[in-house]
């Protein structure tokens, strides 16, 4: 796994399902930290497609639908001066796998949980909230 220097990139997505009582948003555990599925843009790989390799590798999800196109929001630095770059898609799977990463010999993540907007904003560090504000607009415009 490469360490994060400055000014890297990573780009991810921000995964919804609609079920019976409204939009659900799709968070990850790594330890104490949630996030949404998102990585490290590999040199020459497009921001958009790397959020859809990410989101695949760290997930299973194949039924990736870009319903609002490839519109993006971006953090602002972090960590470094790292910033993510999160696009919005919607999903109808409900269980997840979280797959083996090669390199770590175990999932990535310790676990999922679909949760609704205010849980979400509650587990998500504040660097996120802007992406969960923009993505909850989105649904709802």
């Amino acid at each position: 796994m490469r360490r994060t220097g400055p000014d890297e990139r990573s780009a991810g997505v921000v995964v919804v399902r609609c079920d019976a009582q409204g939009w659900k948003v799709l968070v990850l555990r790594a330890y104490r930290n949630w996030d949404f599925p998102k990585g490290l843009i590999e040199p020459g790989e497009a921001p958009f497609a790397a959020a859809v390799r990410e989101a695949r590798e760290e997930t299973g999800i194949e039924d990736l639908a870009f319903l609002w196109g490839e519109d993006y929001r971006e953090t602002v630095p972090y960590a470094r001066n790292k910033i993510a770059r999160y696009y919005l898609a919607e999903t109808k799977a409900e269980k997840l796998t979280l797959p083996v990463n090669p390199e770590l010999g175990m999932p990535e993540h310790h676990e999922y949980r679909w949760v609704d907007f205010a849980v979400a904003r509650r587990l998500l560090p504040p660097r996120l909230h802007a992406i969960l504000s923009w993505a909850c607009s989105r649904l709802t415009a």
